[in-house]
């Protein structure tokens, strides 16, 4: 694939295909999709690691480019025009030479598809470091096009009150280390309760990931978490917006 950056065409074609998988982000006030996050796979189902293990220094751009287009397309292929879900797209922040010019190849994917643009998010996990400046160059650019920015695996790695001090995104979804088991774990309800407080006075809004059990949801939903996401309401599914299941006395907590 040869995308519409000169960073893109410098590098060489992605020499292997890929497959998305969509996981929903609920939203408890209305049992919905809040939107499907686009998670890569390969085409014979291999997970995510498996393809990321094949991307390099040299393919990082076309990789990046490959994603969104095949998450858009797979997307609207699959019915999500049908909704008003969001799409969720994982982009890599140093596949990005410049914000505007790599963009150009994903609007107009959408354009094309008849995606509206204010219907995408995209996400980013810093597991590497980066360099600040050239981070808010992009969420800054991201934001004045209309999409919603967040931070993914908040809590993580480097994706911490350090990175949030910094640049502010839209929205931040919750690492699942901070949410299992936290029926169970004074300091994560504390910890989670905090990041809630936060994000209402710096309006963000605040996803709870990697949700398993029931147990988990009653004590965020108490904590007045409105969106989550997890193998409890579906897992991912290839090419297929899966169908959400809410437990149904919970559906409504956080309205």
């Amino acid at each position: 694939m040869r995308g519409k950056c000169s960073g893109c065409r410098g590098g060489q074609d992605l020499p292997f295909s890929i497959r998305t998988a969509f996981h929903p982000i609920v939203d408890l006030s209305t049992g919905l999709p809040y939107a499907y996050e686009a998670l890569v796979r390969g085409t014979n189902g291999e997970g995510a690691g498996t393809i990321l293990a094949q991307v390099t220094d040299e393919n990082r751009y076309a990789f990046d480019q490959a994603c969104r287009v095949n998450a858009i397309r797979e997307a609207v292929a699959a019915g999500i025009l049908k909704s008003d879900a969001k799409l969720s797209i994982n982009f890599l922040p140093n596949a990005v030479y410049s914000p505007l010019a790599c963009i150009q190849l994903t609007l107009q994917t959408a354009q094309e598809t008849g995606l509206p643009t204010d219907r995408l998010i995209f996400e980013f996990t810093e597991n590497e470091r980066i360099e600040v400046g050239h981070l808010r160059s992009i969420i800054s650019a991201y934001q004045a096009l209309g999409f919603v920015t967040a931070i993914d695996d908040f809590g993580a790695g480097h994706a911490g009150l350090g990175l949030l001090a910094n640049l502010q995104t839209d929205m931040i979804k919750i690492d699942m280390d901070l949410i299992r088991a936290i029926d169970s774990s004074l300091p994560r309800r504390h910890i989670v309760a905090g990041l809630v407080k936060l994000c209402q006075d710096m309006g963000i809004t605040l996803v709870a990931e990697g949700v398993e059990t029931a147990a988990e949801l009653d004590v965020l939903a108490g904590l007045g978490i409105r969106y989550v996401q997890g193998v409890l309401f579906s897992r991912p599914e290839i090419g297929i917006l899966p169908v959400v299941q809410v437990p149904v006395a919970r559906a409504t907590m956080a309205a």
